[in-house]
């Protein structure tokens, strides 16, 4: 058991103007300190007992310019470590509407660098269980969002979601020991990062997000990505069984402040009512005194029970944003944030037995007792006793007797079938002793048709079963010799012709192929791209070679294995081939470049994916962006040919302004307004800039055709 309590970390985020309203310390022993210094407003007047400094103590406080590489490694590599020992973890975000906890938890989508805990740990967990070669591990994953205090499954299989309400919504479930459950959960077999990873991106395009002022991309609901990890060793019957919540938390919404209303004020009223929630739990977790914990009061709290005051090992991030604007609600943070670091978890190593082998175990036993049951009852099994069966029980006979030991016992269970095939075979020994001694006692001049009698009598004792039995496995063996003959005919044969072929190949080639044969299968590497040669001869040629290395070796083990069978076996498992060593390192030293070959490009098919993400999420932020200037151009458009539609309205005498054409006035006077390319906004880019001048010229020509049919009207 580890007694600890919960770690909490400070992250400040950065601001495009220098803050000076805050510094930090991590130079103490004790931890690190978070001061803020708020001056007193000169309007409320010279008695003034507002408090000015604020100093707050932290296990570490990461300032604006610290990386995501220096978060993971301080905060998420050490819980990662218990984990991957048998303990729970949970590590969540906490702080204000646009404060960085989405970024901290899950990442950037701008750069690979900008990566989070969740891709990180996952990357360092799965690298760890690819190291444990003694281990075994299982993994799965699930992912959990809460909306307006409803569960939703963001991985579910089943359904093809375009809403979040479509999904299916998750049920808490409560045991009598008070463990929680959560029906409808799906948990998502990973056996590797790449389908972890996969997973991830999947429950975060289900996720809820929405504008708000203080955030473009606010996430409207509390997720929790958890990491179901099992662990044995091999040969053992004990599992180790953790999970690792990665908790991304909703930012509370100040009303007043941003002024929601509609759908955004009725998701800011759950989030808030459910971080209040969370924070009577911190407060009665704190207080020594209390018996009772509101763990049921929200879906949120229920789900976070053992992280908050049970078997877990917990570390909270505090994000805070250091504008004046956003200065008491950091405050607010850090003031939480003190609370939590007086809770105290007691972790627990998670080990229990394999149920299978403990299913097993109690099967060997039923089956134990019932046979001691029949033996007491005196009811007897009809079925006779198998071939397997009766060759174990001669085995035992014979290991019995042959035994010096006096007080050796021979154990057969409860069954009364083996005890008594057991004493026919007793018998059957102890009359062939008296027979044999019998005769040695006898007439030495006996005739010989009464010896060979007495042979006869002596063999008649042995079962016919096992001549049977000798006589098929004399017909097997001599089907297998013939078999091996025919197969090592035939792969010599093939041999034979895969060598032509091969030298055939290897003389039609001119030196120049050879040339470009042996470049091609050397990768170069620029940066992160491994470029390969485009040659279809070098891989051919390579696969072509490493079959041919794999039938010579086969052939070679057969020719072995059946000069074994028909000479000496000891001979021939002793006597080391040559040929046979040499033909295993060449397909070593392929298999260690096709391993090479295989882990480059997953590396590669890794950044490729990440990449086409990239340009997913940035093709749609340039629509957005195009589509909102194209607004405001087409605005602006609209009011200068209103302006000029006025200006041509009062110029005119009332007379022409009548024959103007019905249903859109002031249109010949739009018709007529030539627009410069210096009046246009361009974008820089000399193609969308051609475009665009393209565009108004068509639509000039346009206005003038339609304006010139209406006056010959």
């Amino acid at each position: 058991m580890v007694k600890q309590a919960i770690q909490i970390f400070g992250r400040v985020k950065p601001t495009k103007k220098p803050a000076s309203v805050y510094s930090v310390d991590n130079e103490e022993q004790i931890g690190a300190f978070l001061e803020f210094v708020v001056p007193r407003d000169l309007a409320d007047g010279f008695v003034n007992n507002k408090r000015e400094c604020y100093k707050f103590r932290f296990q570490k406080v990461f300032d604006q310019a610290v990386k995501q590489e220096e978060i993971f490694e301080n905060i998420a590599r050490p819980v990662a470590d218990s984990i991957l020992d048998g303990y729970n973890g949970t590590i969540f975000a906490y702080g204000q509407t646009g404060s960085g906890k989405t970024f901290t938890i899950t990442g950037g989508a701008e750069r690979y660098s900008d990566r989070g805990i969740i891709p990180r740990t996952l990357s360092y967990l799965y690298e760890r269980i690819s190291q444990g070669s003694s281990m075994v591990y299982t993994t799965h994953i699930s992912y959990l969002e809460i909306y307006n205090e409803i569960g939703y499954d963001l991985l579910d299989s089943c359904h093809e979601a375009s809403r979040l309400e479509d999904l299916p919504k998750v049920m808490i479930m409560e045991d009598p020991d008070q463990n929680i459950h959560l029906k409808n959960l799906s948990l998502q077999h990973s056996a590797n990062e790449e389908e972890a990873l996969n997973l991830l991106f999947l429950g975060d395009t289900n996720r809820m997000i929405a504008e708000t002022p203080m955030n473009q991309a606010s996430t409207r609901s509390h997720c929790i990505f958890t990491v179901h990890l099992c662990r044995r060793e091999q040969g053992s019957a004990t599992l180790r069984r953790s999970k690792l919540h990665l908790v991304d938390l909703a930012g509370s919404d100040r009303v007043s402040k941003t002024g929601l209303n509609g759908q955004l004020l009725t998701e800011a009223k759950y989030i808030n009512l459910s971080l209040h929630y969370l924070e009577q739990v911190i407060i009665a977790l704190s207080e020594k005194n209390r018996t009772h914990i509101p763990y049921r009061n929200s879906m949120l709290t229920s789900v976070l029970r053992d992280s908050l005051g049970g078997n877990c090992m917990t570390t909270m991030i505090a994000t805070l944003a250091v504008e004046k604007r956003n200065l008491d609600e950091s405050i607010s943070t850090c003031r939480f944030a003190q609370r939590v670091a007086l809770i105290k978890n007691e972790a627990i190593l998670n080990e229990e037995l394999d149920p299978t082998l403990v299913i097993a175990r109690l099967k060997r036993e039923v089956q134990s007792l019932k046979e001691e049951l029949a033996m007491v009852t005196g009811e007897q099994k009809d079925d006779k006793l198998t071939v397997e069966e009766i060759q174990k029980l001669e085995e035992l006979v014979k290991a019995f007797l042959d035994e010096p030991n006096p007080d050796v016992t021979l154990s057969l269970g409860p069954d009364m079938r083996k005890i008594q095939h057991c004493f026919s075979l007793l018998k059957m020994v102890i009359m062939g002793k008296q027979g044999q001694r019998g005769n040695s006692s006898g007439d030495k001049q006996e005739s010989p048709a009464a010896t060979v009698s007495e042979e006869v009598i002596q063999n008649s004792h042995h079962s016919t079963a096992e001549v049977n039995k000798l006589k098929e496995m004399l017909m097997q063996r001599n089907n297998e010799i013939s078999i091996l003959i025919k197969m090592l005919k035939n792969e010599k044969k093939r041999a034979q012709d895969a060598a032509a072929q091969l030298a055939y190949i290897t003389n039609s080639q001119s030196p120049a192929s050879q040339n470009a044969l042996m470049l091609s299968t050397l990768p170069a590497r620029d940066g992160n791209t491994e470029i390969f040669s485009a040659d279809p001869g070098g891989p051919a040629i390579r696969y072509m070679k490493r079959d041919e290395l794999k039938k010579q070796l086969v052939m070679q083990r057969k020719q072995r294995a059946a000069h074994g069978v028909l000479g000496n076996p000891k001979e021939a498992k002793e006597e080391i081939d040559p040929v046979e060593e040499n033909l295993c390192k060449h397909i070593e030293q392929e298999k260690k470049f096709y391993k090479t070959t295989i882990g480059r490009l997953k590396v590669l098919r890794t950044e490729i994916e990440h990449l086409q993400l990239l340009l997913e999420r940035a093709k749609v932020k340039l629509q957005k962006d195009f589509q909102k200037w194209w607004s405001q151009e087409a605005s602006s458009v609209q009011e200068s040919e209103l302006k000029a539609t006025a200006r041509c309205h009062t110029g005119l005498p009332r007379g022409s302004m009548q024959s103007s054409p019905p249903g859109n006035p002031g249109f010949w006077a739009l018709s007529t307004t030539k627009l410069s390319s210096s009046s246009i906004p361009l974008t820089g880019d000399q193609q969308a800039d051609a475009d665009i001048l393209a565009f108004v010229r068509a639509r000039q020509s346009l206005f003038s055709r339609i304006g010139m049919s209406h006056q010959h009207q």
